[in-house]
């Protein structure tokens, strides 16, 4: 049974990206998943303090909530990374966990040491809501995240942007994109086609 972890990076409870995350792993859930809700406010996670003790280990030394949270993300082969956007970026919460994947970037980019052996088929999928029209605010989230997806080696698979959504809860007024993130969910719990050239994109303006 795949194991699909769910990231909330979101600083209020059931907000409008983590409640498209809630629905999204109620997909992979009926698609035969076992899920696990996950929102980063729970954990202690410090920044990365470029210390560089990860430099001859590719582990990181600060000693947080880090090292279980990252444990979770390389027990599965699926998971769902979930963020508002704040200031046309990720979250706060979200930039965090990133950040500590230096850890990640040193073993991949000094010691040549991938995480896996032989490489698994790991995918991810990414979920972010802005209350602001602009549409590039979402480059600014997929970048990031992308990179972190990269060093923990998932392949992202698919996409849910939506924009002009702001207020707490006011995701719940649009049906089609909490189907859509139940959808997505169920499909990348269930997918075994290969990975695609580029991510499928739900855009929702």
């Amino acid at each position: 049974m795949l194991k699909v972890p769910g990231i909330s990076t979101s600083p209020r409870l059931k907000g409008n990206s983590d409640l498209l995350l809630r629905q999204a792993l109620s997909g992979a859930e009926q698609a035969g998943s076992q899920v696990e809700y996950l929102r980063l406010c729970d954990y202690k996670i410090d920044g990365c303090h470029e210390c560089y003790a990860c430099a001859t280990t590719g582990q990181c030394q600060v000693k947080d909530d880090y090292q279980p949270i990252l444990d979770k993300m390389l027990q599965t082969d699926r998971i769902i990374f979930a963020t508002p956007v704040f200031f046309m970026t990720v979250s706060a919460q979200a930039k965090l966990l990133i950040d500590r994947g230096q850890c990640l970037w040193v073993r991949h980019n000094r010691l040549k040491q991938p995480l896996f052996k032989p490489k698994r088929d790991r995918r991810g999928m990414i979920i972010a809501v802005g209350g602001s029209p602009n549409k590039q605010q979402f480059d600014c989230v997929e970048r990031p995240i992308q990179s972190c997806f990269e060093y923990l080696e998932v392949d992202c698979v698919s996409t849910l942007f939506i924009n002009r959504v702001d207020e707490k809860g006011a995701i719940l007024q649009h049906p089609d994109a909490l189907e859509r993130a139940f959808r997505l969910g169920g499909e990348l719990a269930s997918s075994r086609e290969p990975v695609p050239e580029e991510p499928a994109r739900a855009e929702l303006f």
